[in-house]
């Protein structure tokens, strides 16, 4: 017997299809913060995929099958610097690995710290990463999702936002009317950014808190001086030559992880640099299977 499905319920599997992996605005009115942008501050994606300039903060969902779904989410931050953010084929790829494995995906497409574009650059990416947060929480039922079971993953630069997200959740950035909690449930740190401190050469560091910042605001964003027993569990990833981000950055995060009581994991390659992504191209092992028995051990 055949079996013959109608057009309108092809479009209606197409249009869902879609629909779960179309940017959703982070802000649906006026952007906390913002500046309006000068002319020739306009977001264009160049040559090799990177987005620049971002002005309207988004952040695109990426569900996995029905069946399939654990109840937990994940926020991508992607790196870049706090420059640029990476082509989207690399942010899909990460989604998608953990739609594999039942985890909802979100990529975040936060704004790049820019005097042109805010009032307090080193406030602006924190509080589209407060905000996505927020929009996970408030639409869980929706996708699929626990609100207790919701966390970060962020790579280099990225890593510092996540990190900042999971360090600074009792500092809003952001109005917060429904008071749901700015605490990540976790967090997964790739080669990320934690210690600001002058004596590394930081181009991540200068563009949030500029050139000659106050030892207060190093201070403030220096995100291993701000881990507490709250924290949320954390797993890292690094590579012991990293010459772009030093794998101090992770040991560091570590050890106040560590005094803290918090549940934490650290894996650091023998070799692969920086911005290997998935696959580091020197090692067989997959940190992203690692991650995945991580999160199960902890319940996520």
């Amino acid at each position: 017997m055949k079996t013959i499905i109608s057009v309108p319920v092809l479009l209606l599997f197409s249009c869902f299809a879609d629909a779960q992996e179309k940017p959703i605005p982070l802000y649906e009115n006026n952007i906390p913060n913002a500046k309006p942008a000068p002319a020739d501050y306009m977001e264009y994606i160049d040559s090799i995929g990177l987005t620049h300039n971002v002005t309207h903060p988004t952040l695109t969902p990426y569900l996995p099958e029905k069946g399939m779904r654990t109840g937990t989410a994940v926020i991508i931050c992607p790196g870049g610097g706090y420059a640029v953010l990476p082509a989207a084929e690399k942010n899909e790829a990460v989604a998608k690995e953990f739609n594999k494995i039942g985890i909802a995906a979100f990529v975040l497409k936060y704004r790049l710290p820019h005097d042109a574009i805010m009032k307090d650059k080193t406030n602006g990416p924190l509080q589209d990463a407060q905000t996505a947060l927020l929009l996970v929480r408030r639409r869980a039922a929706e996708w699929g999702i626990r609100p207790d079971k919701i966390g970060f993953i962020g790579f280099s630069a990225g890593g510092h936002l996540a990190s900042t997200a999971g360090t600074h959740f009792d500092r809003p950035v952001i109005e917060n009317i429904d008071k749901l909690s700015l605490r990540p449930d976790f967090m997964l740190l790739v080669y990320p950014v934690i210690i600001f401190d002058p004596a590394i050469p930081s181009g991540v560091r200068e563009r949030l808190v500029g050139v000659t910042p106050s030892r207060e605001l190093l201070d403030l964003y220096s995100n291993e001086k701000h881990v507490m027993a709250s924290t949320p569990p954390t797993f890292l990833v690094h590579a012991a030559d990293d010459d772009v981000v030093p794998v101090k950055n992770s040991i560091a995060f570590f050890e106040a992880l560590q005094r803290a009581n918090v549940k934490t994991s650290m894996h650091i390659f023998q070799a692969g640099g920086h911005g290997f992504g998935l696959d580091n191209p020197g090692n067989k092992d997959k940190w992203f299977n690692w991650c995945a028995s991580w999160l199960e051990e902890n319940g996520f």
